[in-house]
């Protein structure tokens, strides 16, 4: 089943202790959520970007059948930019510098056949862009979202509106804290449930990912990888993984199909650590994720 996918598409600097610098990277939310998500089905690309977007980043993004057609194109514009920095913990970062450039009037209107999605995926945005993307879906049986501390700051408004719309609600451990007001994170994530959305699920980096439904409660640990390159997109490509399973199966949302659908997520974030940009992703295939799905298997087997 296609999975619809709308957020940023950029090009990244990042820095980090172990690897120097490496400039122009094909990145952004949606980028790396896509490129995950072509492991397991379909998926259909909205996003914008400049004149000076590389030809070759559509091209490849084409090869792992990704429908660009929702690519828009800005004649004269430039494409968002973010350069970061990594703590030696590989943790923290630094965000260096920002351009949103196009990607700050961003405004999607889906083309006539996407409209019809019934997975959708509201990659980090503005939430007053996610919800025209749900005005603009419809028929949607799933629809998820991701944000951020930002939008938490200066858009909460906009986004309880949109909470109450959601199925899903994917956001880091420091959000969480943010929009709730407290520290521990299992009250965090019943609060958030709370606040609309069906299930929430707060990633933790190296320590995985922790799940809440109104019945259900679990932590979902990473897979323990020693050769972690740069982070940028793990948590993109976590819900990458997680959704694009859940849309290959289609086969309902029970607790099992999501739980394991958290799995495949977790595996997939687990190999884009391990290149700088979509260099590690590249060079493996849906063989090598269900590799370590046996291995992760054994792992929490007891």
């Amino acid at each position: 089943m296609p999975l619809l996918v709308v957020g940023s598409v950029a090009i990244d600097n990042v820095e980090t202790p172990e690897g120097g610098r490496h400039d122009n990277l094909l990145g952004g939310s949606a980028t790396h959520f896509s490129y995950a998500a072509s492991f397991f089905t379909p998926v259909r690309l909205v996003g914008v970007v400049g004149e000076d977007w590389p030809a070759e980043h559509t091209v490849l993004l084409q090869s792992r059948n990704i429908d660009t057609t929702g690519l828009q194109q800005v004649a004269g514009g430039k494409t968002f930019t973010w350069t970061g920095r990594y703590e030696p913990n590989m943790n923290d970062r630094e965000t260096l510098n920002v351009e949103l450039n196009v990607f700050g009037e961003f405004n999607p209107v889906l083309p006539e056949s996407y409209q019809e999605a019934k997975y959708v995926f509201l990659a980090n945005g503005v939430p007053g862009v996610q919800q025209k993307v749900l005005d603009q879906t419809p028929g949607r049986r799933l629809a998820v979202a991701d944000t951020m501390d930002l939008w938490i700051e200066t858009q909460r408004r906009d986004l309880d509106a949109l909470l109450g719309q959601l199925d899903g609600l994917v956001l880091n451990d420091s959000e969480a804290k943010l929009m709730t007001g407290t520290e521990n994170l299992v009250k965090a994530g019943h609060l958030v449930r709370e606040m609309g959305p069906k299930f929430v699920i707060i990633k933790k980096g190296e320590h995985g990912a922790m799940f809440f439904s109104e019945h259900e409660t679990y932590v979902m640990p990473a897979f323990p990888t020693d050769k972690v390159v740069d982070p940028t997109g793990a948590g993109d490509s976590f819900a990458g993984g997680m959704m694009g399973y859940l849309a290959e199966q289609d086969n309902g949302f029970e607790p099992e199909q999501i739980k394991t659908a958290m799995a495949y997520g977790t595996l997939t974030a687990s190999f884009n650590v391990e290149g700088f940009g979509l260099a590690r992703m590249k060079e493996i295939s849906r063989d090598d994720i269900e590799d370590r799905m046996t291995k992760f298997r054994k792992m929490l087997s007891f």
